[in-house]
C-alpha cells in the first residue's frame, strides 16, 4: 500500500501572527487551528486522489488542535504525544512513500517570523546540526532520512521555505506569509490551500525521489537561553558542556541525536 505522512504544526500557517493564536484560549486559536486543519487537508485529497494512504501527525503543543472531521475521509490522525524520540514524527516508519510538512516555521536563530523558534521558543537560542543552524524541518527530515522516506514538500511562512529549499535540494515549498518585526504579511487562505493541493499533486504524478543519504556522524549543538538549563544538560551521558549556555553531542544517527533531544531538550 502506498503510504504519505504529514507532520503539521501551527506556526507557520497563513494569518497565524501572535503567540496567543497558538494557544488554548488565546485570541485567535480557534481560527489557528481551523487553517492548521484545512492546510493539512488540501495535501491529503491531493495524496488520496493517487492512490495513498494518509497518517497525519499534529504536531504543535499538546498534539490536539486537528479537527478531524475537517479532513478528507481515510486519513487516519495521531493526536498526543506517543513518548519516544520521534515526537512530532511520530508514527512514521519505513513504510511511508514520503513526507510533507504543513505549518512549519523558522527557526530560533531567523529573523523571518514572529514566531520563530527550534523545539521550545523558552528555550533555545538557537540548535545546530555539524555546524549549521537547524529548524524543526531540519531535526524532523534528518529522522525521516534514517528511514529511508523522502521529505517532498513543506508548507510554512517564506523564511522557513527557503532555508528548507538550502538544504534539502529538490523539495517544493508553499509560502504562506512572510514575517516582519512583530508582524506578518499574509497570503489568502484559500490561495495557500489550493496552492498546497496543487503542489501535492504534482509532486505525486511522477516518480518519487530518494530519500537523502546520510552523513557520517551527526553533532548536535544546543544554546541555552537559562545556563541552568545547560547544566543539567550536560549530566546526559555523552553530552559535552561547551560553555555556560551551550552543550554538544555527537552520534552515527538522527534517531540518536533525537533520543538525546528528547531527554535535555
Amino acid at each position: 500500500m502506498k503510504k504519505i505522512f504529514i507532520s503539521a504544526d501551527i506556526e507557520g500557517v497563513s494569518g497565524i501572527t501572535s503567540w496567543d493564536a497558538t494557544r488554548y484560549g488565546g485570541k485567535g486559536y480557534e481560527e489557528a487551528c481551523r487553517e492548521m486543519s484545512l492546510e493539512t487537508a488540501a495535501a491529503c485529497r491531493a495524496a488520496i486522489k493517487h492512490g495513498y494512504k494518509v497518517v497525519v501527525k499534529d504536531g504543535h503543543e499538546d498534539a490536539m488542535n486537528i479537527d478531524h472531521n475537517l479532513l478528507p475521509d481515510g486519513v487516519e490522525l495521531i493526536r498526543g504525544w506517543m513518548n519516544n524520540p520521534l515526537s512530532m514524527m511520530g508514527g512514521l516508519d519505513e513504510t511511508f512513500d514520503g513526507a510533507i510538512y504543513i505549518g512549519y516555521h523558522s527557526g530560533a536563530w531567523t529573523k523571518t517570523s514572529p514566531l520563530k523558534h527550534t523545539s521550545e521558543d523558552y528555550m533555545f537560542n538557537w540548535v545546530k546540526v555539524n555546524g549549521k543552524y537547524a529548524s524543526e524541518f531540519t531535526l524532523n527530515s534528518q529522522l525521516a532520512d534514517q528511514l529511508g522516506v523522502p521529505s517532498l514538500l513543506i508548507a510554512g511562512d517564506e523564511g522557513a521555505c527557503k532555508d528548507a529549499e538550502a538544504e534539502y535540494p529538490g523539495i517544493r515549498t508553499v509560502a504562506t506569509k512572510r514575517g516582519i518585526g512583530d508582524s506578518t504579511w499574509n497570503r489568502h487562505p484559500e490561495t495557500v490551500i489550493a496552492e498546497i493541493e496543487a503542489a501535492v499533486d504534482e509532486i505525486l504524478s511522477k516518480p518519487l525521489p530518494e530519500a537523502r543519504s546520510l552523513e557520517n556522524e551527526y553533532t548536535l549543538t544546543m544554546c541555552y537561553k537559562d545556563f541552568q538549563r545547560a547544566n543539567s544538560a550536560s549530566w546526559f551521558p555523552g553530552v559535552e558542556r561547551i560553555d555556560d549556555f551551550t552543550v554538544s553531542y555527537t552520534a552515527n544517527t538522527p534517531w540518536e541525536i533525537a533520543r538525546c533531544r528528547y531527554y535535555i531538550g
